[in-house]
């Protein structure tokens, strides 16, 4: 009678029976470098004490400056999600104290002022555009110090047709849109403004001197908050609900 093939031993399993330290020992001298492509074993290993002599490994050494440059690339990972949260909590209330001095205003001469000087401050950018395309009797209300007028269709040349955002990590200073403050820009973020279908559409643009400063990887969550608050607060006092 036959044996059954699971009590025959595999070839897998007599060729690791077949193994002798020795062996183990002669192909690890002539692979210096497996452990080092194959650092996952060490972690099941028992490791020695001390060197107890010439030729010995001391792989309890090699394990523990591995745990301290992980220990080590883990704290820095820490150290950076910390700052990034810390980050996010300041423009989190940059964003909220900007939307509170919006609501605040007491006339849309005062909104208009709070959007082209005030947010300058309270976002920490250099300069801000507030701007609205140009169409015959229905942009004459904007017509005020502080609103730049840009020809009607800009808004989609520059953001795209639909597109409510676009942030530029290295750009130059649009004059038509920062006004005398172009200079100064180096990296800027464009919001489309559309309150309503009486008022034009427009954009508010928020530029800084340093290159990077707002790039296509950052989140726009905030800035969409802001822009729509800005909204809000156009519609309230251009084109209140009947």
């Amino acid at each position: 009678m036959s044996r059954r093939s699971s009590d025959a031993p595999t070839a897998k399993t007599a060729a690791r029976a077949a193994l002798s330290p020795a062996q183990i020992i002669d192909y690890l001298g002539r692979h210096p470098d497996f452990l080092a492509r194959h650092p996952e074993l060490l972690d099941a290993q028992m490791a020695p004490g001390k060197k107890r002599g010439a030729g010995i490994a001391d792989l309890q050494q090699f394990m523990v400056e591995r745990l301290r440059r992980d220990i080590s690339r883990l704290r820095s990972e820490q150290d950076e999600l910390l700052a990034n949260s810390r980050d996010n909590l300041s423009t989190q209330d940059r964003m909220h104290r900007a939307a509170l001095a919006l609501l605040a205003a007491r006339s849309f001469e005062q909104l208009v002022e709070i959007a082209a000087t005030d947010l300058a401050v309270q976002l920490d950018v250099d300069v801000v555009g507030f701007c609205v395309e140009s169409d015959g009797q229905r942009s004459r209300r904007f017509m005020v110090e502080g609103i730049q007028l840009i020809p009607a269709g800009t808004v989609d040349r520059l953001l795209g047709p639909g597109r409510d955002a676009l942030l530029r990590d290295e750009t130059e200073g649009d004059v038509e849109i920062f006004g005398s403050g172009a200079g100064l820009v180096r990296s800027d973020a464009l919001l489309r403004l559309d309150p309503s279908p009486a008022i034009p559409v427009g954009l508010i643009a928020f530029g800084t001197r340093h290159p990077g400063y707002f790039n296509a990887g950052q989140g726009t969550d905030l800035l969409i908050f802001l822009k729509r608050v800005l909204e809000h607060c156009v519609r309230q006092w251009l084109d209140p609900p009947a």
